[in-house]
């Protein structure tokens, strides 16, 4: 077990604190780890943090609790599963009560058992309580007792939260910004991500099954230090790759056919998210070429728009002026560009939105709109920029040289007070650059 950075979390939880302070009011804030699943009997789910509660934190265990405190100095307070030798045999080690002090920057720990007798002292005279409802039952119903057992003592003297309040509301927004660690992590997972698709390219061949390509990412992404997978990779090849969310990545690949790998590792809880598209054999069809051409300038057009004030529905205008043009110059789509896009004609081939926010979590918090509005890009905000076509086998609308094809084409890209960075920069995508690559 390795030792925590814990200045990194005491700031990102100071400047929480500070921000919930300007809100007026002496408050409390309660945020717990995420739970273990069970995937079958007597085996679990493999563990992966909660997201808000590790940024905050940097805290790796199951059932612990952090309580902040904004009007004692910022106190931050853990309730974490003790230390127990037995146990830990079969689990492997805990850093236990001592170790949570010692290690992460907390004043305060307490045993977990111990939650329900302390959480009431740490609520007294707290006149809001940031804590999200609805996320999981158990601990809304410890929160509402602690609640009631605060309330209970105003005879004494002692108020009680009487606003509940998400902290989503501040600490997403904060996550939103991405600051120079966050960076640093998030340029790590891109590095990961590029090696193992870049490998999966000069791999992949016909008569392999795609299981075989998506078994050569998750090795690269554990092999280079990554803790797994941002999400479930998708390895389609064929009419697959017209699935948006194919998972099965069962099926054996045929020379000629478009391979769609959608897959990006997480490097110290920070997600990658990279779509690539290329030929099993590394020469396209002439449809296919068409196709990978205009979904390539599409995105090439859209990442140039991610500037500073921009929004992303103009983002996703971009994509869709470009890819609805290009359709009608392929025939297959009729009319007037114009008049297209605003019948949102071009929907049957590109149906989903180019971008969503991308941090810790890969499809990330932080509000799209702002008082109605689409909100203004920001630098340190991090976005997918991600086109697509997809012209289903079934298709008949189209003639049939165009049917199975689906391409979609995806970075992720950081907004500066200049130029965009594209983070995903070094994977191929150029069709000279796919051929090499290819080929190797």
């Amino acid at each position: 077990m390795c030792t925590c950075h814990s200045e990194i979390y005491v700031t990102r939880r100071r400047a929480f604190i500070e921000k919930v302070a300007m809100r007026g009011g002496d408050a409390v804030c309660v945020l717990p780890a995420a739970p273990v699943f069970m995937r079958n009997n007597g085996v679990e789910h493999d563990y992966r943090q909660d997201s808000d509660f590790f940024y905050l934190t940097g805290f790796a265990e199951p059932s612990a609790v952090l309580v902040l405190d904004t009007s004692n100095d910022c106190k931050a307070t853990m309730f974490v599963r003790p230390s127990d030798p037995e146990r830990e045999i079969w689990d492997g080690p805990r850093w236990g009560v001592d170790g949570v002090k010692t290690h992460f920057g907390v004043h305060e720990a307490f045993p977990i058992d111990e939650l329900a007798e302390e959480l009431p002292k740490l609520f007294q005279n707290k006149k809001r309580l940031y804590y999200r409802l609805g996320k999981s039952r158990a601990m809304d119903d410890e929160i509402l007792d602690a609640i009631d057992r605060t309330r209970a003592r105003v005879r004494l003297g002692i108020d009680w939260p009487v606003e509940i309040i998400d902290p989503g509301t501040i600490l997403h927004e904060m996550r939103l910004l991405k600051g120079n660690e966050d960076l640093a992590a998030m340029r790590r997972a891109a590095e990961i991500t590029a090696e193992a698709h870049v490998r999966a390219m000069a791999l992949a061949r016909a008569g392999m099954y795609e299981y075989e390509v998506e078994a050569l990412l998750l090795e690269t992404f554990r092999a280079r230090g990554s803790e797994r997978p941002a999400y479930g990779s998708i390895v389609g090849s064929g009419a697959n790759a017209t699935f948006l969310h194919y998972r099965q990545n069962n099926r054996k690949m045929e020379r000629g056919e478009l391979l769609l790998i959608d897959a990006g590792c997480e490097y110290d809880y920070f997600a990658s998210d990279v779509t690539r598209t290329f030929p099993i054999g590394g020469r396209f069809s002439r449809e296919q070429q068409a196709i990978y051409e205009l979904v390539l300038e599409a995105q090439e057009a859209a990442i140039q728009k991610v500037r500073k004030g921009s929004t992303l529905e103009q983002v996703h205008t971009t994509c869709v002026e470009i890819i609805t043009r290009g359709l009608v110059k392929l025939g297959l789509l009729q009319g007037e560009v114009e008049e297209l896009v605003k019948n949102e004609a071009y929907k049957p081939f590109y149906m989903h939105k180019t971008s969503h926010w991308l941090g810790m979590d890969v499809h990330d918090v932080g509000n799209y709109y702002v008082d109605g509005k689409a909100r203004a890009l920001e630098p340190g905000m991090v976005l997918t920029i991600e086109p697509g076509i997809y012209i289903g086998s079934g298709n008949e609308k189209v003639a049939s040289e165009w049917r199975g094809i689906g391409v979609r084409i995806e970075d992720d890209i950081l907004v500066t007070e200049g130029d965009p960075t594209n983070l995903t920069q070094a994977i191929p995508k150029t069709i000279a650059d796919l051929r090499q690559a290819v080929l190797t």
